[in-house]
């Protein structure tokens, strides 16, 4: 992000004096430092306070640099998430982040219907959507195939909820796209390719063709939560 190389430079830091502060080495800082930084949002809640801000401020701050203007506009929440208005019609959407340690909690937490998570991330979006948005870090690398369409392991993506029964009637425009699948037992990121009435099950395929990785078929009984992948951060 170039708002930390901006924030470090204004409060005359090295970058060694900072990866020290948050626990990390002079290299990761300067990957850091760089416009599509991929940050652990632990570390990136460290950097935010030890220069006083807030996650969302940071994210604030970098949008402003990289020329999308903050309105100025009060910001609002829906559905768990806060959406800042930016010019142009876009906004930044800070909303709950679901992290690899933080999966089994998570499904915990939707079969109890008690939803807690103190994490939160941001993406830029086009347009709003009546859909509740949610940040999940992806585990392994089955939809890593190195292609521009690849989603590698400890990747971010945004996801829009989608119900459940909008699979089951093998709707085109559904199929071929990345999705994030919260499952009874396990979260997983998948390719979805079609539905099959007989097992009342979706067919998952993996992007990386790898013998480990095979593509299955997952009874739509199994899951708690589709969320269509619109945005990904490497």
């Amino acid at each position: 992000m170039y708002i930390i190389k901006h924030l470090r430079r204004k409060n005359n830091i090295s970058q060694s004096q900072l990866g020290k502060e948050i626990g990390v080495s002079l290299r990761t800082i300067q990957l850091y430092e760089r416009k599509d930084a991929n940050i652990p949002i632990k570390n990136l809640t460290k950097i935010a306070e030890y220069f006083g801000l807030t996650i969302a401020e940071l994210y604030m701050h970098e949008v402003n640099d990289m020329g999308e203007a903050y309105t100025k506009r009060q910001p609002f929440t829906k559905h768990g998430c806060v959406f800042y208005p930016l010019e142009h019609g876009k906004y930044l959407v800070m909303a709950p982040l679901v992290l690899v340690e933080w999966h089994k909690k998570y499904i915990q937490s939707l079969q109890k219907d008690k939803v807690k998570n103190p994490f939160q991330g941001g993406f830029i979006i086009d347009f709003l959507t009546e859909e509740p948005h949610r940040i999940f870090e992806i585990s392994g690398d089955s939809m890593n195939d190195g292609t521009s369409e690849s989603i590698p392991n400890k990747a971010y993506v945004l996801g829009l909820e989608i119900k459940k029964d909008s699979l089951t009637r093998n709707n085109e425009t559904c199929w071929n796209q990345s999705y994030v699948l919260v499952c009874s037992d396990r979260i997983v990121c998948k390719q979805l390719t079609g539905y099959n009435r007989e097992h009342k099950a979706i067919m998952c395929h993996n992007l990386n063709t790898s013998p480990e990785f095979q593509d299955f078929e997952l009874p739509l009984d199994d899951v708690l939560q589709i969320f269509k992948i619109v945005k990904k951060q490497l």
